[in-house]
């Protein structure tokens, strides 16, 4: 069974990344200058998303883990809370794209055994981020996929109206963004 699954998530990676080509918006998708990965480590709580297939289970208190590896990638650790009250978790490994400053990232929830193939590494560009390393906005090149993250389980309104700002001026439709709940 395990066979199947994997064969089959295998599978879908692959329609999605084909499906995906060609949907980019005229104007390139533009990330911040560079990452300094040593601080963007630690725990990084979803204030809002652009809605997606792999995370519908997910009904509040998204995070992610962030911790670095003795083979230089990252450790990503993905944990919400699903409607039936249990903590969800995904395990991956992220890895810098080019310079080690690149805010430019791939990351991969597929089995280690599968690392080789090119589809099975999703795009995670940091293309906003405040100089504390606070809050942060994720993407791809396709305006797939967005996240805002932020360092506590709260942001301030008036930071996050300004992220909001920041990301239209980028050509992202910030309507889409489904707010994330954070439970007790």
């Amino acid at each position: 069974m395990k066979k199947i699954y994997s064969v089959f998530f295998c599978v879908c990676i692959l329609v999605f990344n084909f499906s995906a080509y060609g949907q980019a918006n005229d104007v390139p998708v533009k990330t911040i200058p560079s990452l300094d990965v040593q601080r963007y480590l630690g725990t990084w709580y979803e204030i809002a998303k652009y809605p997606n297939w792999f995370q519908k289970k997910c009904v509040s208190n998204t995070k992610a883990v962030y911790s670095a590896k003795a083979d230089g990638t990252l450790k990503v650790l993905n944990s919400c809370k699903t409607a039936d009250g249990e903590v969800s978790e995904a395990e991956g490994t992220a890895r810098q794209i080019g310079s080690k400053d690149s805010p430019k990232l791939e990351v991969r929830f597929a089995p280690a055994w599968l690392a080789f193939i090119p589809m099975v590494w999703g795009d995670y560009w940091v293309i906003d981020l405040d100089p504390q390393y606070q809050v942060a906005v994720v993407s791809d090149p396709r305006r797939e996929y967005l996240w805002i993250l932020s360092r506590t389980p709260q942001l301030d309104k008036k930071v996050y109206e300004d992220t909001l700002q920041r990301l239209h001026a980028q050509q992202f439709d910030t309507r889409k963004l489904e707010i994330t709940s954070q439970a007790k």
